[in-house]
């Protein structure tokens, strides 16, 4: 099969490896795409991403698939299911996987198999669940940002009445901005320095979209609410932001730190800060809070209140791999580019 490889020199593209072999709890998937996480991915390459050290690596880690072959206890997944986060599976000896979705076949887990059979699956496991097949498999990636986003949201604390300001406005951002919306938090304060991106945070609700191109984030802000927020959110992995958040919020609040940065270091001047707040970085989501988010955003989406497709700007044939990271190099305009197989 064919598989997306970068090598510890850079070198990029599609090479051949073996189908995974699957073990009788487990299904053979074939992809139908998988979305592209232009921070993650990109880090890999540039070999800044913390814990991939060895290469060379299959990408790709937002995919979609349909079930091809089940082994033999399996029992609640069937050919022709549509699942979610299926992985490399077993790769060739001296080739590893950042968890390896760019490629034609995956596996995933029949977790409630091995449960009642009084196993434990691994927890990566409990996110594999299975999407209606009246939800187009290709804008279906981004559901998987999706629960990452919303369950976050549970860990940093995020509840209907507060206040949030969101800086940087990619998919990830726009995601934010919708949950915030959805459970209730206001105002709600979208920041960025692409107009475009900003009109997309105000139609979903956003209560306050401001460039901050040139201008004091800082006075900005507190020209909306002059006590601060309760939450600041930095949602692209700015180390900047940071600090930014720590001047904005109110006492007792809390910045929020999702985006992965490639610095791990910081200055942190907290003069500007209140006596009392909490820095809280949340960048690996938690597999099992996603499996939990799962049904909640599949039913704002058939009611209407979510649409994958909004926050997608780019579907890329899987042969033209190369052409979605020379884009995110060129750092052209973009939401979130999907790659169809």
């Amino acid at each position: 099969m064919k598989a997306y490889v970068v090598h510890e020199d850079g070198k990029r593209g599609i090479e051949e490896i073996p189908v995974p072999a699957y073990s009788e709890y487990e299904a053979l998937v074939k992809l139908i795409s998988c979305g592209v996480c232009n921070g993650t991915d990109m880090k890999i390459i540039h070999k800044k991403f913390k814990g991939i050290d060895n290469y060379p690596v299959v990408l790709g880690h937002e995919g979609v698939g349909e079930v091809v072959e089940v082994g033999s206890k399996v029992k609640y997944l069937k050919k022709g299911d549509r699942v979610l986060l299926p992985f490399a599976g077993e790769l060739p000896e001296g080739m590893y996987s950042a968890w390896g979705t760019y490629a034609e076949y995956n596996v995933v887990t029949d977790a409630r198999a091995m449960q009642d059979d009084g196993l434990t699956p691994e927890e990566f496991a409990l996110a594999q669940n299975t999407i209606p097949n009246d939800i187009d498999p290709v804008s279906a990636a981004m559901i998987i940002t999706f629960r990452e986003v919303y369950s976050t949201m549970g860990i940093f604390g995020f509840e209907g009445g507060k206040s949030l300001a969101v800086l940087g406005l990619g998919p990830v951002g726009l995601s934010f901005v919708r949950f915030a919306k959805l459970i209730g938090m206001s105002p709600i304060i979208a920041m960025d320095i692409d107009d475009d991106k900003l009109e997309l945070a105000k139609q979903l609700g956003a209560d306050y979209v401001l460039n901050t191109k040139g201008k004091s984030i800082t006075d900005e802000v507190r020209a909306i609410v002059p006590e601060g927020v309760d939450f600041a959110l930095d949602a692209v992995g700015v180390t900047s932001f940071i600090g930014d958040g720590m001047a904005i919020i109110k006492p007792d609040a809390k910045v929020c730190v999702y985006g992965i940065s490639e610095k791990m270091t910081a200055p942190l001047d907290w003069s500007k800060n209140p006596y009392n707040w909490t820095l809280q970085f949340n960048q690996f989501p938690s597999k099992k809070l996603e499996g939990q988010a799962h049904d909640q955003i599949i039913k704002w989406i058939n009611e209407g209140l979510l649409d994958p497709e909004f926050f997608i700007s780019h579907r890329i044939p899987f042969a033209e791999m190369d052409k979605a990271f020379d884009m995110i190099e060129n750092k052209e305009r973009m939401l979130k580019m999907v790659v169809e197989f």
